[in-house]
C-alpha cells in the first residue's frame, strides 16, 4: 500500500503514531517505508507528490480501538492530528470518518477489537 503525500515525513510520522509503527526506510529523503517494529508486513510506503489531494479516497483504512473504548481511541486520534470530516456519510452511521494531516480519509469503527466475534479475531 502506498500513500502519496506533499509532506511524506509528516504523513509517515502521523501513521506511525496511529498504528504504533516505525519508519523502516528512507530513500533519498523522499520515500518513507513504515511498518511494524519487528519488520513484519504489511507496510505502507509514503512517497512524494506535488499534487494536493482532491476528492474522496476510493481506498481507505478502517481502524478499531484495541484495549480502550472507541471514544478513547477517537480522542487519541484527534490529539495526534486527525480531524473529523464529512464525505457525505449519513448521520446515523456506526463509524467516524477522519482524515490524516493531508486529508486522506480513514474510519474509526464503532466496535472494538475485543467486541469482534472470536472467528474474526
Amino acid at each position: 500500500m502506498a500513500i502519496d503525500a506533499e509532506q511524506p515525513q509528516v504523513v509517515a510520522e502521523f501513521w506511525c503514531a496511529v498504528l504504533g509503527w516505525v519508519v523502516h526506510d528512507v530513500e533519498d529523503d523522499i520515500v518513507w517505508c513504515i511498518g511494524p517494529a519487528d519488520g513484519s508486513w504489511p507496510g505502507i510506503d509514503v512517497g512524494p507528490t506535488p499534487d494536493a489531494k482532491s476528492g474522496k479516497n476510493r481506498l481507505h483504512l478502517d481502524l478499531r480501538a484495541d484495549g480502550v473504548s472507541t471514544e478513547e481511541e477517537l480522542e487519541r486520534l484527534l490529539a495526534l492530528g486527525a480531524r473529523k470530516v464529512d464525505i457525505g456519510q449519513d448521520t446515523d452511521v456506526s463509524w467516524t470518518v477522519l482524515a490524516d494531516p493531508e486529508g486522506n480519509e480513514f474510519c474509526l469503527l464503532k466496535s472494538t477489537v475485543q467486541e469482534l466475534p472470536a472467528s474474526l479475531g
